[in-house]
């Protein structure tokens, strides 16, 4: 029994002492700092395991770790997208996602969670997904080594009134619509709570709001508020009780102004934001996701393949104003996080907003800010990403050219960093 104890006690002294991370160099010819929003020249990233120890000048070729050579490159922080929906099939047909099944929904996302990776975007907060917590399962994957994308922040479901913006629609009155796909319809504040408590229970990490119609989705206006603001209020709190935080798509101008004072932490689209909403939004320091570029992707390929009559005439009243009321929020100093919708689009393309972004009122710096460091506070996960720091993860992306003089180089990304590992 003395002999067993000694062992016990060798083997928990052994378990507590950690192995030595291994060291590994990344030499950047340009380094965006984010955080000083300046450019470094010709830096060295030191990396133990799958974080950043350091970053200074490089001065010489260090002896204790491979170093991976992009001094011909401009380096930056892994790429951050706020709105992304990896976990679903992108198809303009309102009754398509009936023909697919929960498998395939599941390995459809594995697919856009890789591409979305090799384009640069290391983390994504992903918004929804009409099969209810595939997008749990799929970040699970991601995180257990089992498939290749993004860290991943997800809600779960939509939580939607019926025939509402997150629900499904368009099909036959006789048609039964499975279980998992409505996991998060209410019709009360009691009903919100009980729903999102549900999701927390199941793994989400934030929660979605559908205060208003939407664009994409049949007999759902944009400009119309769907959810009360006593039903998201309840929804805000449980989530909050949850330690936790929750985001609304909100078009309208009446369902933005709900939103935030239902206490939300951040508005997707903000379509038809107008002067009180800004206003609000910068008073309650409230971010605004706004995805600036996908509504001429939806005009140009929508008229191409016949999407419906009623989705092109609600993208056009959105598209334009839209844009106006992300010029309004930069110049007033509202927060604005780099978010694509990418899934109404083709995933991959995230970063083709980046030039609209910079068109509609951004320097090239506070668009990539936007979409790190930015993103990152949003997320709460300033910590590990969002910029080349020590103690975050070591997530890297390497792109040709100068972004701060032609921000569309970051559309092409030449190398990818995750945890330390090449991803491309």
């Amino acid at each position: 029994m003395r002999l067993l104890r000694w062992m016990l006690v060798l083997a928990g002294l052994a378990m507590a002492v950690p192995a030595s991370a291994q060291v590994s160099y990344v030499r950047a010819g340009k380094l965006v700092d984010v955080l000083a929003g300046r450019v470094l020249s010709d830096q060295l990233i030191r990396i133990e395991g799958d974080r950043i120890a350091s970053v200074g000048p490089w001065t010489a070729t260090p002896a204790d770790g491979p170093v991976t050579d992009w001094s011909a490159f401009t380096v930056m922080p892994g790429l951050i997208d706020m709105h992304t929906h990896l976990a679903d099939f992108a198809d303009s047909n309102p009754g398509s996602i009936l023909m697919h099944s929960a498998a395939e929904a599941a390995l459809v996302g594995v697919h856009n969670a890789g591409v979305t990776l090799r384009a640069g975007f290391t983390t994504v907060h992903d918004v929804g997904c009409y099969r209810g917590l595939t997008d749990v399962a799929l970040r699970d994957s991601i995180n257990a080594g089992w498939v290749q994308g993004p860290r991943m922040n997800v809600v779960g479901a939509y939580i939607t009134v019926p025939g509402g913006g997150g629900d499904i629609t368009g099909y036959a009155p006789d048609v039964a619509i499975p279980f998992d796909m409505r996991l998060g319809v209410i019709r009360s504040a009691a009903e919100a709570r009980e729903r999102v408590r549900y999701l927390f229970q199941h793994h989400v990490d934030t929660i979605k709001l559908i205060a208003s119609g939407a664009v994409l989705a049949v007999g759902s206006e944009p400009g119309r508020l769907e959810l009360s603001e006593e039903e998201m209020r309840a929804a805000v709190a449980e989530a909050i009780e949850n330690g936790s935080y929750a985001t609304a798509h909100a078009h309208g101008a009446a369902a933005i102004l709900a939103a935030i004072r239902s206490g939300v932490r951040s508005i997707e689209h903000a379509s038809l934001i107008d002067a009180e909403g800004i206003a609000l939004a910068r008073a309650r320091g409230v971010w605004l996701v706004m995805d600036i570029y996908n509504g001429d992707y939806i005009d140009t390929e929508g008229r191409r393949l016949g999407w419906p009559a009623e989705y092109l005439r609600k993208n056009l009243e959105t598209t334009e104003a839209q844009r106006m009321g992300f010029t309004a929020a930069v110049k007033a100093g509202v927060r604005i996080a780099f978010g694509t919708d990418a899934g109404v689009y083709p995933h991959g393309q995230n970063a083709m907003q980046f030039a609209y972004m910079v068109r509609y009122g951004m320097t090239p710096m506070q668009a990539i800010q936007s979409a790190t460091s930015v993103a990152a506070d949003l997320l709460r996960w300033q910590r590990d990403v969002g910029a080349v720091a020590p103690g975050r993860f070591a997530d890297l992306v390497a792109v040709s050219g100068d972004p701060m003089r032609d921000i569309r180089v970051l559309e092409h990304v030449a190398a990818v960093m995750k945890s330390g590992a090449l991803v491309r």
